[in-house]
């Protein structure tokens, strides 16, 4: 009985409260809250048992032509025994289907900054209670932050979650998800002093957010005033950093990597600038320490210092194809720097080894410098190919292509593993110094080679060429003149110094002088090379230092070198060697006189052990050629 009656009772007390009070309050103190004044276009709905509440539908809050916030309805759920008293208190309010939208000002100012200064009243000990309620709820919510005069904006959609300050604590919270650039994020965000927060000063600060691009959590305090500083421990992961920037509308740098990243540093940030010392960094399997500054106002620039144990640049590199796939031509492929031009660079970065595809390098010594698209690396000491490499390698984009310039050294560098990996040559043994200057620019690697200019010169001592013994075939060549063989495909010829020096214009290279020299040989070569076409035509002579034949002078031979960089011919000159050859000389001139076929029966019988058949044809009609074969084939 005494359940009934006070059921009766509160169904009593609650009728004879007006409705029109109730809306009326609700809306002084929404007003109170938000430093908004509600404008309500749709109806009022009020329910006072068995759960008080208030519903308004179609709210605008702020300037009606530009509102900071509308939505579909606002309900306000109202504390009961309050209620009973005739008096109007919020517990909470609930927002279903709301746009906000935030526009910040150049100052920093908002188009909400109302709502926080209405909350900053409100959090004063002094203060009068401005507002009961302490939690606002969002459902299928949509925010829009854009800057005023911007077109440009960031759109939150589907938002869920609670904004939360409870009034016996000085803290406050907002938890829930939405959605940004199609993905999914999980939100938290805690102050410690929620008060002191409001009115600009330090309060401790916990930030979560995670997504399936990349996860972020902070831990640490913040203040406004006198200008924005946040200081405390970052951390941040993702399984792909190349993916993570794409979402967060950046363009990464062109090329392969930026797969897996971790960060975990002491962040500073003041004004514009972040700054994160005590860095460890993990990305593609790299791991580095140092320091790191980013700059977010103005044009974005990454400045730092990192140092590393290792440092593997494979996946850097891996999409970049300097060959086809045969290794026997240059790519055609369009060279891609895109990205260049969005942000600046400026990394100093320091390793004990470093990988580069199948090259091993030693202590490195680097720094990485990009500003207005172009990239410039300098490399300041290179532990590589057993010597030292220095220099710099300038990368830019231009109408058409890429613009490419590069000055570097090779100090007492292994000439075999250093030229095969730069340049596919593999017949170059021996320890020397390379110091090439060369400019170019194209679509693509094969247009870049197009338009090289430069020179460079090369020295090496103690090595050998491999893929021709040319002592043993000047040995045999100077004995049997017409015997040929696998001699000029095989075999090695050791030198004891080598020096080539040439110019480049225009993809085609001019060899001033190619000398080799060592104790059993003289080498000396001289022509042209097409960088394009990869192609040698050059002309020189080979010398023996010493004859067989005691009084004679060394046998000297003139030659050529023709075809592709990977498997050149040598040519020596035939008809050198006809002359030199007692029983062919005659036919050499043969061909230039046609009264000589009686010579040429003699040399053919001498040749063959036959005599030449009476109907023989005339050597003078047949080539020099033909001749040469039949002795050839007799020595």
């Amino acid at each position: 009985m005494l359940i009934v009656l006070g059921i009766a009772a509160l169904v009593g007390a609650s009728a004879l409260i007006s409705r029109d009070a109730v809306r009326a309050q609700a809306i002084s103190e929404i007003r109170a809250v938000t430093g908004l004044s509600p404008l309500l276009r749709g109806a009022t709905t009020v329910s006072l048992f068995p759960r008080g509440s208030i519903s308004f539908s179609d709210v605008v809050l702020g300037d009606a032509k530009q509102p900071a916030l509308t939505a579909e309805r606002l309900t306000a759920r109202l504390r009961f025994f309050p209620l009973l008293l005739g008096q109007v208190e919020i517990a909470d309010v609930s927002l279903e289907q709301p746009t906000i939208d935030i526009s910040m000002g150049p100052n920093g100012g908002s188009n909400w900054s109302g709502l926080i200064a209405a909350l900053a009243r409100s959090q004063k000990p002094d203060s009068p209670p401005a507002a009961a309620f302490t939690e606002i709820r969002i459902h299928g919510g949509t925010v829009t932050v854009h800057e005023q005069g911007k077109k440009t904006a960031e759109t939150l959609n589907d938002v869920q979650g609670s904004l939360a300050w409870p009034s016996i604590s000085k803290t406050f919270g907002a938890t829930g998800h939405f959605i940004w650039r199609g993905e999914p994020v999980d939100a938290s965000l805690a102050l410690g002093d929620f008060a002191a927060a409001l009115a600009g000063n330090r309060s401790g600060l916990k930030l979560r957010l995670s997504a399936a691009p990349m996860k972020i959590a902070f831990d640490g305090a913040i203040g406004l005033l006198p200008t924005l500083k946040i200081a405390g421990t970052v951390a941040a992961d993702a399984p792909s950093l190349r993916d993570a920037l794409i979402w967060a509308g950046q363009q990464p740098l062109p090329g392969g990597g930026f797969a897996h990243f971790a960060l975990k540093a002491a962040a500073d940030v003041t004004g514009g600038i972040v700054g994160l010392t005590n860095v460890n960094l993990e990305l593609d399997g790299n791991t580095a320490e140092g320091v790191l500054n980013f700059a977010t106002s103005g044009r974005r620039t990454l400045q730092g210092t990192l140092a590393t144990e290792t440092l593997d640049l494979s996946p850097y590199v891996s999409t970049v194809r300097l060959l086809t796939a045969n290794q026997h031509a240059w790519n055609s492929g369009r060279l891609n720097l895109d990205g260049f031009a969005d942000s600046d660079l400026d990394l100093r970065l320091s390793a004990a080894n470093v990988v580069l595809g199948n090259a091993k390098i030693g202590r490195t010594a680097i720094a990485a410098n990009l500003r207005g698209g172009q990239l410039t690396v300098t490399v300041g000491e290179a532990q590589a190919y057993g010597g030292v490499i220095k220099g710099a390698l300038a990368l830019a984009n231009f109408d058409s292509g890429v613009d490419v310039k590069s000055q570097l050294q090779f100090t007492d560098v292994d000439m075999e593993a250093c030229l095969g990996q730069l340049f596919g040559l593999h017949r170059l043994e021996g320890k020397g110094n390379i110091d090439f200057t060369v400019e170019g620019k194209g679509a693509s690697v094969l247009g870049v080679t197009r338009t090289i200019n430069g020179s460079a010169t090369i020295t090496a001592e103690d090595g050998a060429l491999a893929g021709i013994n040319v002592e043993q075939l000047l040995r045999r060549l100077e004995r049997r003149p017409l015997s040929a063989g696998n001699e000029f495909h095989s075999g090695r010829t050791p030198y004891e110094k080598l020096t080539v020096a040439m110019k480049i214009a225009d993809g085609t290279i001019k060899v001033d002088h190619i000398k080799i020299d060592s104790k059993a040989v003289r080498l000396a070569m001289a022509g042209s090379a097409s960088i394009p076409e990869r192609e040698l035509d050059l002309k020189g002579t080979a010398a023996l230092t010493a004859s067989d034949r005691p009084g004679a002078p060394p046998f000297e031979l003139p030659f050529m070198v023709q075809g592709s960089w990977d498997d050149p011919v040598m040519l020596p000159d035939a008809e050198a060697l006809i002359r030199r050859s007692g029983a062919a000389a005659p036919l050499l001139n043969a061909v230039r006189e046609r009264n000589a076929r009686d010579a040429v029966r003699s040399v053919i019988e001498r040749l063959t052990g036959a005599r030449a058949p009476a109907a023989a044809i005339p050597m003078a009609d047949q080539p020099a050629g033909a001749a040469a074969a039949p002795a050839q084939k007799a020595q």
